[in-house]
């Protein structure tokens, strides 16, 4: 199986996971142009919706938590600006609508949820996200906590990764594919890319220490590469930024990574 899911150049859905790929992790990504809208039906899962870029309404209803109404959100117009996300948390039964308000790229993240927790939909506003930044000269990358493991949810991680030109991100390379805590989780993950400017690409490997899976990707604007398990490092060539959008859920909802022994030396440098 190709662990690249390539982005269609038209139509609503940018990209999207397929059914049963993965078992925790599900996504989608959307553009809408102004006045469209997007329907929104969680299920049995509970969602994170990331505006990527332009301005949205979103309305609808939660079992038992009653209606939400979250008018006019998003100053963002690219994901390439310095500044966080809006982005809302969607519990299970959730019915939504997305309305744009100009045009619109939004992320659809899924994960299995829990009507036993009575977690409530709640819009999650940029200054309530952890800024950081990672490693430091040509691995030095800034990230943006979406929905940390520190925030209210059922198994759903996501967060946002900007890799500067000619820097390598998720690097020195690290896995978590093993329920062996409080060394390793076990997380699925999907990586969302998008490249400025966008005809550019990066370079992306999925591999096992076994090699069972292994896969060098060339991956392109609103391309999805998936990982089941295994590292997965990327590379930006000179003269292109990366950014991408994780998405992570396993049985247990804790961030826990081994670096390849192989390559750790790199983090004495």
């Amino acid at each position: 199986m190709s662990l690249l899911v390539k982005s269609n150049a038209r139509g609503r859905t940018m990209v999207e996971l397929g059914d049963g790929e993965l078992q925790y992790v599900g996504f989608a990504a959307y553009r809408l142009g102004l006045g469209e809208t997007l329907p929104v039906s969680a299920g049995g899962k509970e969602l994170c919706l990331v505006l990527l870029s332009g301005r949205v309404s979103i309305k609808g209803e939660a079992p038992g938590q009653g209606a939400f109404d979250w008018d006019n959100i998003g100053d963002r117009q690219s994901v390439f600006e310095d500044k966080s996300p809006f982005a809302a948390y969607l519990p299970p039964g959730s019915q939504a609508q997305v309305v744009a308000l100009s045009d619109v790229q939004i992320a659809v993240c899924a994960a299995p949820g829990s009507t036993t927790e009575a977690l409530g939909p709640r819009l999650i506003k940029p200054d309530t996200m952890k800024r950081s930044v990672r490693g430091k000269g040509a691995n030095t990358r800034y990230v943006c906590d979406i929905l940390p493991d520190t925030a209210p949810a059922h198994s759903l991680l996501v967060v946002e990764v900007r890799t500067p030109s000619g820097h390598s991100s998720s690097y020195p390379p690290h896995k978590h594919d093993t329920d062996d805590l409080p060394h390793q989780s076990f997380l699925e993950e999907t990586y969302y890319h998008q490249i400025n400017p966008p005809q550019g690409f990066v370079f992306q490997r999925v591999y096992t220490d076994d090699r069972s899976i292994d896969q060098a990707m060339a991956v392109e604007n609103s391309d999805l590469v998936v990982v089941p398990k295994g590292y997965h490092p990327v590379s930006v060539p000179y003269g292109y930024e990366s950014y991408y959008l994780n998405v992570m859920a396993g049985p247990k909802r804790v961030w826990q990574f081994h670096n390849d022994p192989q390559h750790s030396w790199l983090l004495d440098l």
